[in-house]
């Protein structure tokens, strides 16, 4: 076959694959079709992948497709086992995982360019021209590093990993980090720069550039709250497809420029959403941003009021006489694993002729569309879960509101008190309803480490223990009723 019928393959399969990728991703918009939207995403990505193993089918040794078999099958060992024995509850440290590595191999890829040209003085006669080459692998190589590097920080931070005491100093040290951010950002771009005007650099050059970025992603990430993880998560995604877009115009690689720039502007989209649905700037939550602090910082419990706990019992007797009862949930309904048996407590109160709607933040849980996953992979259905718009108007003539597990998304004092860290953040209008039942383990703060003033008013009651086990008791006594 000759190489220009190669060629033409090539070009053919990379169309399918962009189509299903973008017909994927169309497909990502609901739990119902999520699955299938990853499916057909994933056979895209296969026809890519086969599509490059033909491309360089004409020019790869012996040598070389040892090493690409060896790739893939490292990284299918790699791979495939967390995929498939990672909790729920751990996806977000999973997902930021996973795009680290994405970040990390892009600027792996930068070195790896800028070694094979000797510092980007030699070319072969089937490589991009140079400008494109130069500024994509240099490109990629600074923000790659940033992605890796922050998105580690951030896997720690969703682990737990890192030491309450030890984040609230990095936290409070924000304004030191930011200091350093510049320097090392001047610092990054001033040697890609000068790597660029002066070709044959040795390759240390490369290194020193990878190094500051990769501190710069370390510092960014550091001083970060909580509260602001689901945003940095998708900017860190933004950031990784932009940076595999740029390796793809270094390598002449239209896969690659396609499906980078598709995570590039999905990424910002969506980071753009989350900001707005926290009332922020996607600066002010990168330059400033909050949780990890002292708890005292909206107010301590003695100030609040007394606090009312209640049993399963009167719980379920409350919620099976209303005629509305909105579920809010959040990270504790995750980690006790209680969507299954949140949604057995809903059909029985359906069953007694009770309207049940989930009320979703759209940055509960520690990633965006947590709470969606969570409840659609318990059966509940897609129009049961409602947006934080269009549910805030139905608090106020909602009977019981019970609150599982969800803390700042539905602190009042994000509307009430101008002293308040998440002051201006939109939250769910919990406060409104008659009746509001809380599920939580003890009184400790939220992840942004602010106290809920909702704990501590007269229509509030709080359920103490582990989710799935205060849900299992409310289901026996709604069946004794």
């Amino acid at each position: 076959m000759t190489s220009e019928s190669l060629n033409y393959i090539v070009d053919v399969l990379y169309i399918a694959a962009f189509a299903l990728f973008i017909y994927g991703l169309s497909g990502l918009t609901g739990p119902k079709t999520a699955v299938r939207g990853n499916w057909i995403a994933a056979v895209g990505m296969g026809i890519a992948v086969l599509a490059t193993l033909i491309k360089v089918s004409e020019t790869a040794t012996t040598l070389d497709w040892i090493l690409i078999g060896a790739g893939l099958g490292i990284g299918v060992a790699l791979g495939i086992p967390p995929a498939l024995k990672t909790k729920m509850t751990a996806m977000p440290q999973l997902v930021a995982l996973f795009n680290g590595v994405g970040g990390g191999t892009v600027a792996l890829i930068a070195w790896s360019e800028f070694i094979e040209t000797k510092g980007f003085s030699e070319f072969k006669p089937d490589q991009s021209p140079t400008v494109a080459l130069v500024v994509g692998s240099l490109f990629a190589a600074v923000i790659g590093s940033v992605s890796f590097w922050g998105s580690l920080v951030a896997f720690a931070k969703l682990q737990e990993s890192i030491p309450k005491n030890v984040e609230k100093r990095l936290v409070a040290s924000a304004k030191l980090f930011q200091a350093s951010n510049i320097v090392l950002l001047l610092a990054a771009v001033g040697a890609a720069v000068y790597i660029g005007l002066h070709p044959g650099l040795p390759v240390w050059w490369i290194v020193a550039v990878l190094v500051f970025a990769g501190v710069m992603g370390l510092f960014v990430v550091f001083p970060i709250g909580g509260a602001d993880m689901p945003v940095v998560i998708s900017l860190l995604n933004a950031m990784t497809g932009l940076s595999a877009a740029a390796a793809g115009l270094a390598l002449n690689n239209t896969a690659m420029i396609v499906a980078g720039m598709i995570v590039g502007a999905s990424g910002s989209i969506l980071t753009n959403l989350m900001a707005v649905a926290m009332n922020r700037s996607i600066p002010a939550i990168v330059f400033g941003s909050f949780g990890g602090g002292d708890t005292a910082a909206a107010g301590g419990s003695a100030e609040q009021g007394t606090v009312k706990a209640t049993s399963a019992s009167d719980a379920a007797i409350q919620m099976a006489y209303a005629n509305q009862v909105i579920v809010v949930p959040g990270y504790g309904l995750a980690v006790a694993q209680a969507q299954h048996t949140v949604k057995e407590m809903a059909d029985l109160l359906e069953s007694k002729g009770v309207e049940v709607k989930y009320a979703i933040h759209p940055v509960a849980g520690r990633m965006p569309g947590h709470m969606n996953v969570l409840l659609a992979e318990a059966d509940v259905e897609y129009d049961a879960m409602k947006e934080m718009d269009d549910i805030n108007g139905e608090f106020n003539r909602t009977d019981v509101t019970i609150v599982i597990g969800a803390n700042d998304v539905t602190n009042p004092a994000a509307r009430n008190d101008p002293s308040s860290p998440i002051h201006g953040m939109p939250i769910l209008n919990v406060d409104e309803s008659r009746s509001v039942i809380v599920l939580k383990r003890s009184m400790s703060s939220g992840y942004a480490g602010i106290e809920n003033p909702l704990f501590f008013q007269p229509q509030t009651s709080m359920l103490f223990g582990d989710a799935k086990k205060s849900v299992s008791a409310v289901i026996e006594e709604l069946k004794a009723l």
